[in-house]
């Protein structure tokens, strides 16, 4: 497979980090002299503003690549501090629902995209918001694979079933190369004994799609947001930062000489 590794982060349940998994992944990609694109799907636009490029100040978004008036190369703007390019969201990305909803090939827009600047990067992360809209679906059929950012808590596993159903719905009808890469386990807090319980359950389950690496619950990744910067760079001793280098490194192993390359 030519052209970079394309991944969604997504889960449909609010509030599991993915826009902290989204970035800090970039931040540690980048730091492993990978060559690196956030491409912001959601209209709260936290990914752009995370990594350090102020919403307010976007002249074009994600939103002008997905109705084709502008090309990634022409939106796309460095991260200020975390090394890796962003193709940012604001407000205005909550019309492109309504607007993709009557033109053709609605769901194939960024994936159309993104082959335009394929030779640029070695991956592609791709902040989805948590409800599976036709944003989503764009995320969906551009991607390789996805990554699961999950909590190790009661209602976990329920909402995992959902979205494997989606991916599977895509994977038969939009989009053949797409699966499930991996589960990741974040905000993990090894003294509460229910998180042990769902992170064995969750291994027992899906085996090696569960990631070696577990991101524990650490107030510098909370933080870093209001800097402008993901918490590698923000805080690059923190227990959360050594973990995401750690995750990027084992995306790297993972998947092979090709991302490499």
């Amino acid at each position: 497979m030519s052209g970079p590794r394309i991944f969604c982060i997504a889960n449909q349940k609010g509030g599991v980090g993915k826009t902290t998994t989204t970035v800090n992944l970039a931040a540690g990609l980048a730091l492993i002299q990978q060559r690196v694109l956030v491409v912001d799907l959601d209209p709260q636009g936290n990914a752009t503003m995370g990594s350090g490029v102020d919403k307010r100040t976007l002249e074009d978004s994600v939103y002008d690549v997905l109705l084709e008036s502008a090309s990634i190369a022409e939106v796309r703007r460095p991260s200020p501090k975390g090394g890796y390019d962003v193709l940012g969201a604001n407000r205005e990305l909550a019309g492109a629902e309504i607007e993709l909803v009557k033109l053709e090939r609605r769901e194939k827009r960024l994936r159309e995209a993104l082959a335009a600047c394929a030779a640029d990067y070695d991956f592609v992360l791709i902040d989805c918001p948590p409800s599976l809209s036709l944003l989503t679906l764009n995320g969906l059929c551009a991607a390789h694979g996805v990554i699961v950012p999950m909590q190790c808590e009661y209602f976990a596993l329920e909402g995992l079933s959902d979205l494997v159903n989606t991916i599977k719905q895509v994977h038969a009808n939009l989009n053949r190369d797409l699966e499930i890469i991996g589960l990741l386990r974040v905000m993990f807090d090894p003294r509460i004994t229910l998180q042990q319980q769902v992170s064995e359950q969750l291994k027992s389950h899906f085996g090696d799609k569960v990631f070696e690496t577990v991101i524990p619950r650490n107030v510098r990744l909370a933080e870093a947001p209001s800097y402008g910067q993901p918490g590698v760079v923000f805080d690059p001793a923190s227990k959360g930062a050594q973990a995401f280098v750690e995750f990027a490194n084992e995306m790297v192993r993972r998947l092979g000489p090709k991302a490499e390359a």
